[in-house]
């Protein structure tokens, strides 16, 4: 008699893929979630869990293997919450997201007959990341082939969370995302806490001193920035263990830390000081030169970025004259980018902080055709701000993965604008938000971007015209 309560299945074809990178087939009417498999597998299925209209199962045994299937590449692949399609080839990847823009336009924007240009594919399928957060934990998650060893394991971790377990943490040997000194300086800073006998964080009793570590690099300077992050405040610990960093890796040009006590890892509200080094690291793009803070939100894929940039600008179609209102500028890159083609550039971030770093990078830059404003969207953004700042020719949004706030979609459609221009990680609240401009504004052509190879995310930009 099976230990399972629920049903398993042989020969499951897997016809497509879904919402967050699942696979997914179909048995008796009723969709199937299988991770980690690809279109054209049959295979067979324990399923683990049944709702009213999905169930969701895990592989037992392949009976056919996807021609687009390939053999990952990371040792962690299958335990490690990132990189779900290294198991699918890389054009099969851009195909399928491809797709899923098209998908989210058409089903939840409603729309038709539109212009979807050829996804744009990153130059750089590993390595590409300019940015990792790796996390120190008491509670190291046990593999299946650890736990069938005779091998005592340390329970100590640095690596990644597992994927809905916020308390066990996988310990990572090697990560494909970020390049060198990444994978060493992690490695190194772990076996100096072993061997100092510092402890790592754990979650649930919110203590320990070792809470996260922040790597960040810049592709067109080689500037390192880390940002140790500790759960208590232990000054001799703190400055050994700094002074080993700044000893054996004088790459990092700048070294920095943060004392965080509080129920969660964001370091925003919190002071972050420069131990050595610059507060900051550069990164140029196309002769602009950014400055990035530690609390800076950037592009993570650099060239990608630059490419996703040189887009926007095409789209937008400056002729010199206009006023440009960049939303959600972050640091400025876009509206930095921009300004040598409008008259003047306004730029709203909530992040005070970046916005500071906004107004730096214009300075460095002679930029001096720009204007920045910290503030709620939806709060700062209303017809008098218009009036005060000038009505905008052209706005460029590009908004956290929620999408923008309704009050914000009501604005930009008073704003008079001529071509907006959309920039999202996150195509279905796009095509959401672009339902509610619609009332005045066409889609006259769509660009996705590939930012994240071997994941499901995909960048999108929307060119739209004032009707």
């Amino acid at each position: 008699m099976s230990r399972h309560k629920y049903p398993a299945i042989e020969k499951l074809e897997i016809i497509g893929l879904a919402a967050e990178g699942k696979a997914m087939g179909k048995y008796n009417g009723k969709v199937v979630f299988v991770p980690y498999t690809a279109p054209g597998d049959v295979v067979n299925v324990q399923i683990i869990n049944s709702r009213s209209g999905y169930m969701e199962g895990i592989v037992t045994a392949f009976i056919h293997q996807s021609e687009s299937r390939i053999k990952p590449f990371c040792s962690h692949f299958g335990i490690c919450g990132g990189c779900k399609w290294q198991h699918i080839s890389y054009p099969e990847q851009l195909a399928y997201k491809q797709q899923q823009v098209f998908d989210q336009l058409t089903r939840i924007g409603k729309f038709a007959n539109l212009t979807i240009l050829p996804i744009l594919g990153s130059a750089n399928e590993q390595y590409y990341r300019n940015k990792l957060e790796f996390t120190f934990s008491n509670k190291r998650w046990r593999t299946k082939e650890e736990m069938n060893s005779k091998i005592q394991f340390p329970p100590e971790a640095l690596g990644f969370h597992i994927t809905g377990l916020f308390d066990k943490v996988l310990d990572i040997d090697s990560c494909y995302l970020q390049p060198e000194p990444s994978n060493t300086l992690r490695r190194a800073v772990k076996e100096y806490a072993d061997k100092q006998e510092l402890s790592f964080f754990d979650i649930k009793a919110q203590s320990g001193f070792l809470r996260t570590m922040i790597v960040r690099n810049s592709v067109s300077t080689g500037e390192v920035m880390l940002i140790m992050v500790f759960g208590s405040d232990k000054e001799e610990e703190r400055t050994q263990l700094l002074q080993y960093i700044q000893k054996q890796f004088p790459v990092i040009t700048s070294l920095q830390y943060v004392i965080n006590t509080k129920g969660n890892d964001t370091i925003n509200d919190l002071e972050v000081v420069c131990f050595h080094g610059k507060p900051y690291i550069e990164e140029s793009m196309d002769g602009i030169v950014f400055t990035i803070s530690p609390k800076s939100f950037s592009q993570t894929n650099t060239l990608q970025a630059q490419a996703l940039y040189r887009t926007v600008r095409d789209f937008a179609a400056l002729q010199g004259k206009e006023i440009l209102y960049d939303l959600y500028t972050g640091i400025g890159t876009i509206a930095l980018y921009l300004a040598a083609g409008a008259k003047k550039v306004v730029g709203i971030e909530y992040v005070p902080e970046a916005i500071e770093d906004a107004k730096k990078n214009a300075i460095q830059n002679n930029i001096h055709n720009t204007a920045f404003y910290a503030g709620d969207m939806k709060d700062l953004l209303t017809p008098a701000f218009f009036a005060a700042n000038g009505q905008p020719v052209v706005i460029v949004l590009d908004p956290p993965r929620a999408g923008i706030h309704p009050a914000v979609a009501e604005n930009i459609l008073k704003s008079g604008a001529q071509r907006l221009v959309y920039v999202s990680c996150n195509p279905a609240t796009q095509a959401r938000d672009m339902a509610l401009l619609a009332a005045n504004y066409r889609i006259v052509k769509v660009q996705p971007v590939d930012m994240f190879p071997h994941t499901h995310h995909v960048e999108n930009i929307i060119l739209a015209e004032k009707i």
